[in-house]
């Protein structure tokens, strides 16, 4: 009777080791393989010299998705097993990002180090063949093995277990061992006529160059090509952004190739994710970008754009909308109250001078959130400024269009390395991946991992360092215009301005304003942070709200916060 491995009450992986210490050869037919899970069988086989009659032959079925699986059913094709070299060519290739994907997941441990790099070894020493089965999809898990011995040559482990770190150790697979020569005979006949198939393509070289050229390489890769992955990494979405969008023919050349940047990276946050910050700094052109910005969403979605702003901004913004045929309306922040309650669905609202939009218990900001989240709005805000004394000021313009629990991308990892996250779901009661989390840090890392997903940011000295000309005549750095003329970037040099304070000259202002006294007097004041109004004596019919007075503090973590959201 054969034994039953459960991996409960008998486990395999011990079972099967043992058998690979006194064989010579072995066939593997897996459905799954992980590159990993070879360190469990591969010191076994590496004493063996390679070759036909010393080697581990190991079969890799096309194991498809789920939903793969599912489309295949319900399809209208013929299901009768032809294949063509085009479809044969781009499974082997998807096999191959599959085999390099999983390299990238988890944390790389020395045992895994190790085990791939013995792999690698065996394969380039023939001691190892790994091919790849293309006819149909192949679900088979079996393991034979074959030694010197006239009564009991070949031995079969067949069930559920694929060749993977759980597959093999883990519960939930259930396998038998096969002893009868008689059917270890059939099996071995069944294996040739697969591995010996017209598409049955041998991967061993692109598994081995998958291996060399990952972390677990035996040469370590100069810092120099760690740095450029790095970056090429975090720049994914701003290589999409460029990529996939494009700047309507209405602008020609008016945008600087730093503002074109710009509006295609913010086209991607925008399309991703509902909503962009777009924060340059002071002169960097941010209406024109965000103008650009809605003229893309109006040719590739037919969107129509409601556009919020200052009272002092509406007649700018209109000559903007009428100049690049934006469609839409622009609306003064002063009537959002009144009109946003009955104003027809707008699918983009762009917000200028998002930053006074800090306080959620306001009107206007209750006025412009609801109005977003009824029409489903994408959201576009502009702001030089984006904060002011804390963090939350960032987190107030988010929830305008990111619900406070949704789940994002990413957690505030150093106040999770603070708290611990069981401690810190303990203490606050929300997900980690939420914005709600994030409002809980006060590290500036933190912020600045969200704010990535969120912001376009750019600084004079980036523009300068990225994409000005530099005049050879006298080395300045300069952007041209559309014209042709050039915009030099001014030369700071500062100064030292000295003057004397006479502290006996009674018309002296500055003695006066620097005087003990003076000083004395402001350093012992006590100021209100905010409602100044509640200072003002009180009316016999209302009167004021209880003050809150205390001394100015600054936010060091303002202070000390660097933002450097480039395109």
């Amino acid at each position: 009777m054969p034994r039953i491995f459960d991996n409960i009450e008998l486990p395999l992986l011990p079972t099967l080791q043992q058998t690979l210490r006194l064989s010579e050869r072995a066939d593997f037919c897996v459905g799954y393989f992980n590159l990993r899970g070879w360190r469990q069988v591969g010191p076994l086989i590496d004493p063996w010299e390679g070759g036909d009659g010393s080697r581990c032959r190991l079969l890799v079925g096309m194991q498809p998705l789920p939903h793969e699986e599912l489309r295949l059913l319900v399809s209208l094709a013929r299901g009768d097993g032809r294949i063509d070299q085009h479809e044969v060519l781009r499974l082997k290739q998807r096999m191959a990002e599959e085999f390099r994907e999983q390299l990238t997941l988890g944390a790389p441990t020395n045992e895994d180090e190790a085990g791939l790099r013995q792999l690698s070894a065996q394969i380039k020493g023939g001691k190892v063949v790994i091919k790849l089965f293309l006819r149909h999809g192949l679900h088979a898990k079996l393991y034979l093995l074959h030694r010197t011995d006239p009564n009991n040559p070949s031995i079969g482990f067949l069930g559920s277990s694929n060749l993977t770190l759980a597959g093999l150790s883990k519960q939930g697979e259930l396998n038998l061992d096969v002893l009868d020569h008689d059917a270890c005979n059939k099996l071995q006949k069944w294996f040739n006529d697969r591995w010996n198939d017209r598409w049955c393509l041998d991967i061993s070289a692109e598994l081995a160059e998958i291996i060399d050229s990952s972390w677990a390489r035996e040469e370590q890769p100069p810092p120099y090509h760690i740095y450029l992955k790095i970056a090429y990494h975090l720049s994914q979405e701003a290589r999409a952004g460029l990529s996939e969008f494009r700047i309507p023919r209405d602008f020609g050349n008016r945008l600087f190739e730093f503002q074109t940047a710009a509006v295609k990276i913010a086209a991607h946050h925008l399309n991703k994710r509902d909503g962009v910050l777009i924060g340059d700094v002071v002169g960097l052109g941010k209406t024109l970008v965000a103008t650009a910005l809605a003229r893309v969403f109006q040719d590739d979605q037919s969107t129509e754009t409601l556009i919020i702003c200052p009272k002092n901004l509406v007649k700018m913004w209109q000559d903007y909308v009428d100049r690049y045929r934006v469609i839409g309306k622009v609306l003064s922040s002063s009537r959002v109250v009144q009109e946003l309650p009955d104003l027809r669905r707008y699918r983009v609202v762009l917000i200028d001078e998002s930053h006074n939009l800090r306080n959620r218990e306001g009107k206007r900001y209750r006025a412009i959130r609801e109005y977003i989240q009824v029409n489903d709005s994408k959201c576009i805000m502009l702001s030089a400024t984006p904060y002011n004394k804390t963090y939350l000021d960032l987190s107030s313009q988010l929830r305008l269009f990111v619900p406070e629990d949704k789940e994002l991308a990413i957690r505030p990892e150093r106040k999770l390395e603070e708290l611990g996250e069981t401690e810190f779901i303990r203490r606050h009661q929300c997900p980690v991946r939420s914005l709600a989390a994030f409002e809980k840090s006060e590290y500036a890392d933190d912020w600045r991992d969200l704010m990535r997903l969120y912001m376009v940011r750019r600084t004079r000295s980036f523009i300068k360092d990225n994409y000005a000309e530099t005049d050879p005549t006298n080395g300045r750095k300069f952007l041209t215009f559309e014209d042709g003329t050039r915009s030099y970037f001014p030369l700071r040099d500062p100064r030292t301005a000295k003057f004397t304070i006479n502290d006996n000259d009674p018309d002296d202002k500055y003695a006066r304003l620097y005087a003990e006294p003076v000083v004395a007097t402001i350093n012992s004041l006590a100021l209100p942070r905010y409602g100044l109004g509640n200072y003002v004596a009180a009316s016999p019919h209302k009167p004021p709200r209880p003050r809150r007075i205390g001394k100015y503090r600054p936010c060091p973590a303002l202070a000390s916060a660097s933002w450097g959201f480039a395109g």
